[in-house]
This record gives C-alpha cells, sequence and structure tokens, in this order.
C-alpha cells in the first residue's frame, strides 16, 4: 500500500492539513501524520518524531519555506517517491534538492488532487 505522510499536520480542524488527513482516509489511502503537537486527527495519530516512519510513498507539505529548511536532510531520508508542495509551500530550491535526489516534487494541491480523482 502507498502511505502518504501529511507533514505539518495541525490539530486545528479548521486547518487544510487537518481537512486532508480525512480526505486521505476517505478515500481510503494510508495516512500518517507529522506535526509539532502529538495528537489524532480522524483516527491517524499525529507523531512528533521523524524517526518513527517508514515506507512513505508520497510527502503532502503543508509548512512554509522557510521552516522547511530545517526538515530537508530528514524528508531526503524517508525517501519518499514523491513530495507534494500544496499552495504557500513552493520552494524551489527544496524542489531542485529533492529531484536532484531521485525524488519527484510536484507543485499542487492535494485536496484538489484527491477532488478530482488525480492522486
Amino acid at each position: 500500500m502507498k502511505t502518504t505522510l501529511v507533514f505539518g499536520a495541525s490539530l486545528k480542524p479548521n486547518r487544510y492539513s487537518n481537512l486532508v488527513i480525512h480526505r486521505l482516509m476517505g478515500n481510503g489511502i494510508d495516512t500518517e501524520a507529522y506535526g509539532l503537537r502529538a495528537g489524532e486527527i480522524g483516527g491517524v495519530q499525529v507523531k512528533t518524531n521523524l524517526e518513527q516512519f517508514q515506507n512513505i510513498h508520497t510527502i503532502t507539505l503543508y509548512i512554509n519555506p522557510v521552516r522547511q529548511e530545517e526538515y530537508y536532510d530528514s524528508i531526503i531520508d524517508l525517501a519518499p517517491k514523491r513530495v507534494i508542495f500544496n499552495p504557500g509551500t513552493e520552494n524551489p530550491d527544496f524542489q531542485g534538492l529533492l529531484e536532484a535526489n531521485g525524488i519527484k516534487a510536484e507543485v499542487a494541491c492535494t485536496l484538489v488532487l484527491l477532488a478530482t480523482g488525480q492522486y
């Protein structure tokens, strides 16, 4: 199964990262979540330690480009097949670094991809 990691998951129900967890689960997609605060969203445990994740196919980003910098190596070490840069997370430097490491970088909206059957 292809697992998606929601990176920057918020426990606040009005945040897009929170909504996307519900939508991913609703579409039968194996979902994991990483955030600054541990908790639970729609049955998914939000973890605060990246070392707890394995076999991640897709990472969908919900943190701004400045905050992404501290996670470059950690995300590359997870070796996902693709990283989705949602609106507001676009980062050409990181996108280039990912692609140089054989990871597909995609600028898109996960919610739109799910709604249109393109995920």
